[in-house]
């Protein structure tokens, strides 16, 4: 998979790099609703026809080298902890850490995996379904 989307490693890497996963400017959305909107943003880019056989094969990869899930983890908690840690959160990297669990987890059991019902749900089903945890990891205290 890695040799027929990214040609090499070093392609994969870059790749996950670029990849347009940044998340919405929370600041700018009401505090209630943040989890909602960071799930919907993470579900348009899994159900985005044409990125999502990369991402499909980015997460598989990942799954099964070491090398490749210490540079998404560390790419995903890039984009997932900074906008937190724009709103001021002292609790941003553990918050981050939680939703990025969430999303990961929702990606390869939707996409991958495809376990059902999951994967036959429609995308607003699956916000609905999981945006409240996330909402929940953004307000609640972590510890």
């Amino acid at each position: 998979m890695v040799m027929r989307y990214f040609h090499s490693k070093a392609g994969l890497f870059t790749a996950a790099v670029t990849m347009d996963l940044q998340v919405p400017d929370l600041s700018s959305a009401p505090v209630g609703s943040r989890g909602e909107l960071l799930v919907r943003h993470f579900i348009s880019r899994w159900e985005d026809p044409v990125r999502s056989e990369e991402m499909i094969a980015l997460l598989r990869t990942a799954v099964t080298s070491e090398t490749v899930a210490g540079q998404l983890q560390a790419v995903v908690s890039q984009l997932v902890t900074e906008p937190i840690v724009t709103l001021g959160d002292e609790q941003a990297d553990g918050r981050g850490t939680l939703i990025a669990a969430q999303l990961l987890g929702l990606a390869l059991c939707r996409y991958i995996l495809r376990l059902e019902p999951l994967a036959s749900l429609s995308a607003d089903d699956v916000v609905a379904a999981v945006a409240p945890s996330v909402q929940r990891y953004l307000t609640r205290p972590t510890s």
